[in-house]
C-alpha cells in the first residue's frame, strides 16, 4: 500500500519539477529576447497590450503612451497604404510576416526595424494575438542608401558618357564618312573602276555599323521624343536584325523623368537581349502600363526558362536589378524550366517622404 501511495506522489513531484523547468526556460527565453530585441504584443485589432523596454526606448515613448495604442503612432508616412494591408492580410490568416519598417519616434527622429509579426491562433485557427519581433538595423540602412547613392551615381555618369560618345560617333566620325561617301558617289559619276564600288560599299558599311554602335549607346531619339518612341524604334531595329517578333502593348501619355525613361528602356533592351541568346524563341511580349502611382513594366517569353533555384545571377539581372534600385524601383523575375521567364518591373511615379 505504501507503494503505490508513494507512485502519485513520485509522479507530481517529477511534474512540479518539469514545470519549474519549463517555467525558468519561459523567464530565460523572455531575459534573452528582452535583451537582444524590441518586442511587442498586441491583440488582435493591433491594440498593444505589451512592449519591453527596448520598445520604449527606440520609440522614446513611454510604457503608459503606448499601452492601448496601435502602432501607427510611430507611422513615418513613409509606406504605402497597401504595404500595411498587406502586411494585416498575411498575419490575419495566420501566416508569419517579416519586413523592413519606416517608423519615426517621439521626438521626431525616424529608425529602420528589421521585423518579424507572429500571429498566435485559436482554437479556431483564428489569431487572438500577435508578437512582433524587431532588430533597429538603421545604420545598415543608412550604408546600403549610401551604397545605392554610389551605384546611382555611377549609372548617371554611365549614361552620360554614353550619350557623349554617342553624339561624338553621330555628328563627328558618322558625318564625316556620310561626306567621303557623298565624295565617291560625285567620281563615279564621272569615272566607272571597281576600286571606287568597294570605297562605296565600305564606307556605306561603315557609316551603317557607326550607325549601330551609336544606337547601343544611347538612341537619340530616347532624348528627343521619350520612351515609347524610342522602344517602338528599337523594336523595329531588333525584330529585323534578329527575326523575334515583338508584341509591344503601352498605355502611356506623358513623358517620364528622364532616369525613370532610361532605366525602363535599359531593362527592355537587357531582357530582349536575354531572350534573344537564350530563350530559343520567335515571340517575346514587351507590356507598360501606367497605374494610380507607379509604371509597371512586363518583358515575357514562352521559352525554355531556367530553375531560379539553380540558376545563378548574372551580369544581366545584375545590372537590371541595379538600374530598378536606382530609381526606387522592384525587379521581379520569374521563370521555370520549359515555361518561359517574365520579368516585371514597377517603378514609383508618386514622391514618398524624403527620409531623415
Amino acid at each position: 500500500m505504501e507503494k503505490e501511495i508513494d507512485q502519485p506522489a513520485d509522479k507530481l513531484a517529477d511534474l512540479e519539477l518539469e514545470l519549474k523547468k519549463s517555467m525558468q526556460e519561459l523567464v530565460d527565453i523572455k531575459f534573452a529576447l528582452d535583451e537582444s530585441s524590441i518586442v511587442a504584443i498586441t491583440d488582435s485589432r493591433g491594440t498593444i497590450t505589451y512592449v519591453n523596454d527596448k520598445f520604449c526606448h527606440i520609440s522614446k515613448y513611454s510604457r503608459e503612451e503606448l499601452m492601448g495604442n496601435d502602432h501607427r503612432i510611430l507611422n513615418s508616412g513613409y509606406h504605402s497604404k497597401e504595404f500595411f494591408r498587406e502586411m494585416w492580410r498575411t498575419i490575419g490568416n495566420g501566416n508569419v510576416w517579416k519586413g523592413e519598417i519606416y517608423n519615426k519616434a517621439k521626438n521626431g527622429e525616424y529608425y529602420w526595424v528589421d521585423t518579424t509579426i507572429v500571429p498566435f491562433l485559436n482554437e479556431q485557427g483564428k489569431p487572438y494575438q500577435y508578437l512582433a519581433i524587431r532588430y533597429e538595423v538603421t545604420e545598415r540602412k543608412r550604408v546600403e542608401q549610401e551604397l545605392q547613392k554610389m551605384m546611382t551615381t555611377i549609372i548617371d555618369v554611365q549614361e552620360e558618357e554614353r550619350k557623349r560618345f554617342s553624339r561624338n560617333l553621330h555628328d563627328g566620325i558618322g558625318q564625316n564618312l556620310y561626306s567621303h561617301l557623298i565624295t565617291i558617289n560625285r567620281l563615279m559619276a564621272e569615272l566607272d573602276h571597281p576600286l571606287l564600288h568597294q570605297m562605296q560599299k565600305e564606307a556605306t558599311q561603315l557609316i551603317e555599323e557607326i550607325r549601330e554602335i551609336s544606337w547601343e549607346l544611347r538612341p537619340s531619339v530616347l532624348d528627343d521624343l521619350g520612351l515609347v518612341p524610342a522602344i517602338r524604334s528599337f523594336l523595329s531595329r531588333f525584330s529585323d536584325h534578329y527575326n523575334i517578333d515583338v508584341y509591344f502593348d503601352c498605355v502611356l501619355n506623358r513623358r517620364l523623368n528622364i532616369n525613370i525613361e532610361l532605366t525602363i528602356y535599359r531593362i527592355i533592351q537587357e531582357a530582349l537581349t536575354n531572350i534573344r541568346k537564350y530563350a530559343e524563341v520567335s515571340e517575346a511580349k514587351v507590356i507598360i502600363r501606367e497605374m494610380d502611382d507607379h509604371i509597371r513594366v512586363m518583358i515575357e517569353d514562352q521559352g525554355v526558362g531556367f530553375d531560379m533555384n539553380k540558376q545563378s545571377t548574372g551580369v544581366g539581372h545584375f545590372s537590371m536589378d541595379e538600374r530598378a534600385r536606382s530609381v526606387n524601383g522592384e525587379l521581379t523575375i520569374v521563370s521555370s524550366t520549359g515555361k518561359g521567364t517574365k520579368i516585371i518591373l514597377e517603378v514609383p511615379i508618386s514622391n514618398k517622404p524624403v527620409q531623415q
